[in-house]
């Protein structure tokens, strides 16, 4: 059990994720079973018994009809009750038996924002040498644009202080909002670090569109690096 009082809300954006979220949800409450916690599924029109699943599990379904994975964020990050953020993505790739750790890094070491690393320690079969360029790429290119250094720009998985979203101007509704908010966050001096996690297999269909969704961020970062957005 962790040393912190303060209540943790874990958000996660889904749209048909029936065949994961069930297991996203065992892996939250095992890890935060002592905890004062809540999970809230902001969910994009799903068809399938994504929303059904959840609720049985004990989550919080916020329903959000515009698409796009930033919007999602904004809505679960104004309805959350929680003192600390997390977040996770509903296909399993990331490890939510980690959360009490970052936690207890923002409660006795004071950081405020705690972004993750997957690509340090990503294996080829989870993540494929294309997906793994495209990533270095966009973040070689956020930390040449704002003189940042960070690991991995695109990482879903973040766990913060409720209180820091007052400073963060975070424009993007749409993929760009993983790396905006890192931007955000250190940019205006934020205490910000960043850890390594296992990544793993994802379960379920793929939503990103590599080169698509990889050609609007690299866009993004110049956009915003000239005050464009």
């Amino acid at each position: 059990m962790c040393s912190y009082y303060m209540k943790i809300s874990v958000v996660i954006p889904t749209m048909n994720e029936e065949e994961s979220i069930g297991d996203v949800m065992d892996e939250i409450n095992e890890a935060l079973s002592e905890e004062d916690y809540e999970v809230l599924i902001v969910d994009t029109q799903s068809t399938d018994r994504t929303r059904e699943i959840a609720r049985s599990k004990g989550a919080r379904v916020v329903k959000e009809p515009r698409r796009g994975y930033g919007r999602a964020y904004k809505t679960g990050f104004e309805e959350a009750e929680g003192d600390i953020i997390a977040t996770l993505d509903a296909d399993c790739t990331y490890p939510a038996y980690k959360i009490p750790e970052m936690v207890v890094m923002i409660e006795k070491e004071g950081y405020e924002f705690i972004s993750t690393d997957r690509l340090s320690n990503v294996s080829s079969e989870v993540m494929g040498w294309l997906h793994r360029f495209g990533n270095w790429f966009l973040k070689a290119t956020m930390n040449l644009l704002f003189r940042t250094n960070i690991n991995d720009s695109q990482s879903g998985m973040w766990v913060f202080k409720r209180t820091a979203l007052r400073h963060l101007n975070v424009t993007s509704d749409g993929m760009p909002f993983s790396e905006e908010i890192k931007i955000e966050a250190i940019k205006k001096g934020i205490r910000f670090d960043e850890v390594p996690i296992e990544y793993r297999e994802r379960k379920g269909e793929a939503k990103i569109r590599s080169f698509k969704d990889g050609f609007k961020n690299f866009v993004f970062l110049w956009k915003k690096r000239f005050g464009l957005v």
